[in-house]
Order: C-alpha cells, then sequence, then structure tokens
C-alpha cells in the first residue's frame, strides 16, 4: 500500500478497508465508562466514518442523553448498561482480553484506574516480559511542509527513563507502527543534545549502542541512527550545515526520546505551539489501548481510534 503521509489519509485508508458501510472485518473498539461527552462524539464519528464498530460500556441513560443533546444516532453504537466506572472499565477490558473487541479505549474513567486494569497480572493486557509505552502520531503542519509525513513519536507519557533493553523495545514498537502506516523502512533518530558519544552524556552511549544494533541486524526493518540533536533529525539543511553524514539525512519518521520530560515537552511544544494535530495510544499490550486526557479535543480522540484501529489491523 501507499505510505500514509496525514491522520486524514489514516482515515480514508480505513474507510476504503471497510467499503460503503461498516463491514464485518471493521475492529470492534470497547469504551470504559463511555459515557463522556468528547469520547461519545469522538465514537461516533469513528462509527459514521465507517472505521470502527462501537461498544460503548456504560451508564446507558447518560449515554442515550448524549445522543439526544449532541443529536447523534443511538444506532452508531452497541452499549452495555454498566453504571459503575470500575466495572465498566473492567468489562470493557475483559471483551478485549476475550477477542470480543480489537482496541481498548479510555472513557469517563481515571487514567490510573485505567492503567491498573491494562496492567493487571492476573487479567490485564500486559503479556509477561512485555514493556508498555506511549506511542504518539504527530501531523506537524511545519514538517508536512518540509517532508510531507507524519512523525512517530515515543514517549511522551508513561516511562520516565527509559533504560537500554527499553529505549529497544520502544524502537521497535515505533517502528512496526510506521511500517503498518506503508513506510517500507522507516528512519528512527535517537534523540539527545548533539551527535557526539560521551560518557558524560549516558543517552549519548545508549543511542550509539541501539544505532550499532541496528546496523548488524538486531533491529530489523529500519534506518536507525544516534545520537542525534533535534535539527539534524528533521532538518536536510542543518545536516548540511554541520557537514554531518547520517543516515536518517534529516528526514525521520520516528524520533525516540531519552527520557519522558524530552518527549512532553517537544509534544506539547508541537501540539500548543506548532499547530500539531495528533493520535496515541498505548502500545506492548495484547491489543491497542487508546489513552487520551479528558481534555484532549473529540478530534484527538477519533484519529486515536483510527490509530488503534490501524495498528490492530496488523495482528
Amino acid at each position: 500500500m501507499k505510505p500514509i503521509r496525514t491522520l486524514e489519509g489514516l482515515v480514508e485508508q480505513l474507510k476504503q478497508e471497510a467499503g460503503a458501510t461498516v463491514a464485518p472485518s471493521a475492529r470492534r473498539v470497547a469504551v470504559a465508562a463511555g459515557h463522556d461527552e468528547n469520547t461519545i462524539q469522538a465514537a461516533a464519528r469513528a462509527a459514521s466514518e465507517r472505521i470502527a464498530r462501537v461498544i460503548l460500556v456504560g451508564e446507558r441513560a447518560r449515554i442515550e442523553a448524549l445522543c439526544k443533546e449532541f443529536k447523534l444516532d443511538p444506532g452508531l453504537f452497541e452499549v452495555v448498561n454498566e453504571p459503575d466506572e470500575m466495572r465498566a472499565g473492567t468489562k470493557a477490558r475483559d471483551m478485549v482480553r476475550e477477542g470480543e473487541a480489537d482496541v481498548l479505549m479510555k472513557g469517563l474513567i481515571s487514567t490510573d484506574k485505567y492503567m491498573h486494569l491494562i496492567l493487571d497480572k492476573e487479567k490485564g493486557l500486559l503479556p509477561r516480559g512485555a514493556v508498555l509505552s506511549h506511542l504518539t502520531v504527530l501531523d506537524v503542519p511545519a514538517y508536512q511542509k518540509l517532508h510531507g509525513k507524519l512523525l512517530f513519536v515515543a514517549d511522551v507519557a508513561i516511562i520516565p527513563a527509559p533504560d537500554l533493553p527499553t529505549k529497544v523495545k520502544i524502537v521497535e514498537y515505533c517502528v512496526a507502527a510506521a511500517r503498518s502506516f506503508g513506510i517500507e523502512k522507516p528512519k528512527v533518530a535517537l534523540l539527545a543534545a548533539n551527535e557526539k558519544v560521551s560518557d558524560r552524556m549516558p543517552a549519548t552511549l545508549d543511542a550509539a549502542v541501539i544505532a550499532k544494533m541496528a546496523e548488524r541486524g538486531q533491529i530489523k526493518g529500519a534506518i536507525v541512527d544516534g545520537p542525534l540533536a533535534l535539527d539534524v533529525a528533521l532538518s536536510p539543511e542543518a545536516c548540511e550545515i554541520k557537514d554531518l553524514k547520517s543516515s536518517v539525512e534529516g528526514a525521520a519518521d520516528v524520533l525516540v526520546f531519552p527520557n519522558i520530560e524530552t518527549g512532553n515537552v517537544f509534544y506539547k511544544a508541537a501540539t500548543v505551539l506548532g499547530g500539531a494535530r495528533l493520535a496515541a495510544v498505548v502500545v506492548g499490550t495484547t491489543a491497542p489501548c487508546v489513552l487520551t486526557s479528558r481534555a484532549d479535543s473529540e478530534e484527538s480522540k477519533f484519529f486515536s481510534i483510527a490509530l488503534g484501529c490501524r495498528l490492530a489491523k496488523g495482528k
């Protein structure tokens, strides 16, 4: 397939796969406590645009009231009545665990309870020995103008200080996601403050080791380089000015951050100052898990549903 280069392109690809109506092959999204107004609007859009079949596990009366308030067709959803927040989350999680749904989504349930359900050692969605991470896809106007493509970034929300093995896992998750978007060999930039390897900057050591691992075939299906500063990861002109030869060539598809502070600041700067739109999911789990803030827009939640469906398509 042709590479998906915008978030709208992601939606169009899913719609083409579904056909004229929501096909039986469309991914099923189970929403935990699905009686939140932004979430229900995003879910309605996903269902009406034929990219997903949506199961709202939550308070039926509240769901019906929201449908009436926002003039949504309640027939777009399957509703499982469960007013209690934790029981609704458990039911939605179990539907994913038991193969009755393909994507889990956070509704009006607190993040700590949602994550507890995912991480439950007996009934959760994280396989033993796996690493939980947060993957964000950014559609940044300036980067679209320069390169005409999306940016896959991690981790901005879950892992405070990833060690070397964890960074390798994050690289692998990002590469798998980029490849599911039709990017045959994603270019991965391992970020640091500069390109020089120094024992005074541990992030540069990790980046150099991971780049060497990729060179030797221990990480497959991608071009990986680091350490790289942000400018040379994203700008061919910066590479030329610095006289830097990099296999990423100033055109990264993937950015892997050295720590959560770097990732979170970049992500918020891109959205707040750079006008970027986003989609985000939790990965490393047996199924994609949409984790958005209550403050996130309906559009972000809609695109996150689309991302979850895209990644589930690859299973």
